[in-house]
């Protein structure tokens, strides 16, 4: 009876992202203490000196802390809760479920960037989207800041809902808590500038290991939910096989070429990132010019693949 219960309350955390994105976690969002373990750990063990050695280990040390600490926190507070009984288990599961999945946050964010474009114009538009990318977004036209938050849409998705609940699936929250932990850990630690160079490498190699399998979950997904969208899944397949790797990331190809091949665009490309010009190959075919309609389609493929991977674990539980 109990799991029946579990089953309803991540139905309702689901719903809730879904209609509130993090509009009800606010400052009181786990990663906000996640990244506030991570900044400790850093201004603690970031060696003095200049030490590429040194800056590694002290890096995979921080890695293991923030992880573990993360996965011994998540699993305590539940394991406590569980004393209290229903009054106090309930409210805690659904809150560390609710605030693991980005699909509402991730879609409201996207959504920012088109209203903001439509009411407040280009300039606008641009401080909207540098709040959701890494990309330096001064110099992008119109074309290119729907082209980024497609992207975007289609990357976070693999990262911030099919990883969280592929994990949830596995091992439960804390191991869900576990991966966002290792998430953050790269977008916080995972850059080549030299200060993270190899500092961030541990973080950035288990971010790469731990998103392998959902990456390609990602991308079916996405096919799957092109196919009830009336798009063209056919092409998504055929850009998906081809051009999965085209990209510096061993896995954000998968969801991108997916999702480029769907609608008919064309990812990638030269961009600027921390003052620095990165090439990158291009991801699927320039056969539509990419406009308001495609971010709409995008963000509607988003909470479908994110639907249809909830149902498909509520079945299995069932």
């Amino acid at each position: 009876m109990q799991n029946l219960w579990l089953i309803l309350l991540f139905v309702l955390a689901i719903s809730a992202d879904f209609r509130f994105g993090d509009e009800l976690l606010n400052r009181f969002h786990p990663i906000v203490r996640i990244g506030s373990l991570i900044s400790v750990f850093e201004k603690y063990f970031y060696p003095a000196q200049e030490n590429s050695k040194r800056e590694f280990f002290t890096g995979l040390l921080t890695t293991f802390l923030v992880v573990s600490t993360t996965f011994l926190v998540v699993k305590t507070l539940l394991s406590l809760s569980s004393f209290g009984g229903v009054i106090f288990f309930f409210p805690i599961f659904f809150y560390l479920t609710y605030a693991v999945i980005a699909c509402g946050g991730l879609a409201r964010e996207a959504q920012n960037v088109v209203q903001t474009m439509q009411s407040s114009g280009l300039v606008e538009a641009r401080l909207a989207l540098a709040r959701i990318v890494g990309r330096e977004t001064e110099n992008l036209e119109e074309e290119d800041i729907y082209r980024a938050v497609i992207e975007t849409v289609a990357e976070n998705f693999s990262d911030g809902v099919v990883a969280p609940l592929f994990y949830l699936f596995l091992g439960g929250l804390p191991l869900a808590w576990a991966y966002k932990a290792i998430n953050t850990l790269d977008s916080m630690l995972g850059y080549k500038a030299r200060h993270y160079l190899y500092f961030g490498r541990s973080a950035a190699y288990l971010d790469d290991i731990a998103n392998f399998i959902p990456a390609r979950l990602s991308a079916g997904l996405i096919l799957v939910a092109g196919f009830f969208q009336g798009l063209d899944w056919r092409s998504g397949w055929r850009i998906l096989v081809r051009d999965r790797r085209a990209h510096v990331s061993p896995n954000s190809g998968y969801p991108e070429a997916a999702m480029a091949g769907i609608l008919g665009l064309r990812f990638g490309g030269d961009n600027r990132y921390h003052g620095q010009l990165i090439k990158k190959p291009f991801i699927g075919d320039d056969l539509e010019k990419v406009s308001q309609l495609h971010v709409i389609q995008a963000i509607r493929n988003l909470y479908l693949s994110s639907a249809l991977l909830a149902v498909i674990m509520v079945l299995i539980w069932l």
